[in-house]
């Protein structure tokens, strides 16, 4: 019978030291109390391949430099995390709060629904949200403890200018930069439009109250491009995440009802609640947008071409911005939206249009994504090669961040002697 008992502790004993094994072979790094597995530094390394659009292949030289790369990352999180330990330092509740729901509200937004986005990561949305903050609350964590830490680091004259001395010759080149203002007029649908977008939704209800089917409708009609395709599917929302309209209506609906049309920023809906869980309510819709027509277009070009006329006769432009411009912003930049690089205006059309204009001129009205512009080139300024007399701000943000970047990285080695840190990597 002791045989029996010794052989049996002999097997509970190998099991165990096959697991202990196995857990010690799954782990890539131990930083203080923290671990890193392997699967982590895969998983991260996978990502940066797949957000960088990079061809590396799996096994190759350059994919396992990449992955000791990635590995070395997160051992400088952990040991960030744990400095934040040692030293008490706090997140914002508040301020983490609101980033985890602008984080889960973004993701819902690009998979198209709260469903879609419990089906991806395979978990509740209540688990992907704890998950979420986990990971938010630790970067907050990582950038309190740098901005603690190198808030008062500061550059003198003489490092900008050994700075410069040292590295003149490898420092980019200063892209061509161009100064605007522009006043926008945005295109608002006539009475007509308006008129014509409400009897094309008011048909749509009544094949609803005919009976037609709500989701083939939907698909058949409805101008919200990315719910469509889904037969009009929203997911789950809770209050705050639609416009005030829509939600006004569409909380006090009954499971299955259909409203009547409702009108939003948007243009028309018709929204059918499927079903309501406490505050947060899942339902479709079917959108009509109102769209301008081309002679709402040409009244607009018009205006702009007549305010245009009058400051090319001496009308000041910002004051002219003031009256006229549509930018809600216009009340505190008076229609001077900055210096930017040419080449990375991300309104193709202001590229365009800019490529060959000179400081001074205005141009003709064009169109973009958000209405109707004339843009004024307020100053050019060329490519050119860095130089002290024409670029000190922006070779002293380069010095500064070399020399915070040299302190940063003897803080880490500094944190490596106080905190315990096992690579098991080969």
């Amino acid at each position: 019978m002791k045989k029996v008992h010794f052989i049996i502790l002999m097997l509970i004993v190998g099991i165990s030291n096959i697991f202990a094994q196995q857990l010690v072979e799954s782990i890539a790094a131990i930083v203080d109390k923290e671990i890193i597995l392997r699967s982590e530094v895969e998983q991260f390394t996978q990502n940066y391949i797949l957000q960088n659009r990079l061809k590396i292949r799996p096994g190759s030289e350059e994919y396992n430099q990449l992955r000791k790369k990635m590995l070395e990352g997160l051992i400088e999180q952990k040991l960030l995390l744990a400095k934040a330990e040692a030293d008490t330092v706090k997140v914002d509740d508040q301020m983490l709060d609101q980033r985890v729901e602008e984080r889960i509200k973004y993701m819902v937004e690009q998979v198209g629904s709260q469903d879609k986005l419990e089906e991806i990561f395979g978990s509740s949305i209540s688990q992907i949200r704890k998950d979420t903050r986990k990971l938010i609350k630790e970067q907050m964590l990582v950038e309190q403890v740098r901005a603690m830490r190198f808030r008062d680091v500061k550059v003198s004259r003489r490092e900008v200018e050994e700075f410069y001395k040292m590295y003149k010759d490898s420092l980019p080149t200063r892209p061509a930069t161009v100064d605007i203002s522009h006043i926008l007029k945005v295109i608002k649908p006539s009475e007509e439009a308006q008129l014509k977008a409400y009897r094309k939704a008011e048909m749509v209800l009544q094949k609803l109250k005919d009976g037609e089917d709500f989701a083939k409708l939907a698909k058949l009609y409805s101008e919200d491009p990315a719910s469509a395709k889904r037969g009009g599917d929203l997911g789950f929302t809770q209050r705050g995440d639609l416009v005030p309209e829509y939600e006004a209506i569409a909380f006090n609906l009954k499971d299955g009802e259909i409203s009547d049309i409702v009108q939003t920023q948007f243009g028309f809906h018709i929204i059918q609640l499927i079903e309501r869980r406490g505050e947060r309510i899942h339902t479709r819709h079917i959108l009509i947008q109102v769209k301008p027509t081309e002679e709402d277009e040409k009244r607009i070009v018009e205006q702009l071409k007549e305010i245009r006329q009058k400051i090319l006769d001496g009308a000041d432009f910002s004051e002219m911005a003031l009256k006229h411009s549509d930018d809600e912003n216009v009340t505190k930049d008076k229609g001077h939206l900055g210096v930017f690089e040419l080449d990375k205006l991300q309104i193709p059309q202001f590229r365009q249009v800019l490529a060959n204009m000179k400081p001074g001129e205005i141009s003709e009205p064009f169109k973009t994504d958000y209405g109707y512009h004339i843009v004024k080139l307020n100053a050019r300024e060329e490519a050119h090669k860095l130089t002290l007399e024409n670029d000190w701000e922006q070779i002293e943000q380069m010095a500064l961040n070399f020399k915070m970047q040299k302190e940063y990285q003897k803080w880490l080695a500094q944190l490596r002697k106080e905190i315990f840190v096992k690579i098991n990597e080969s």
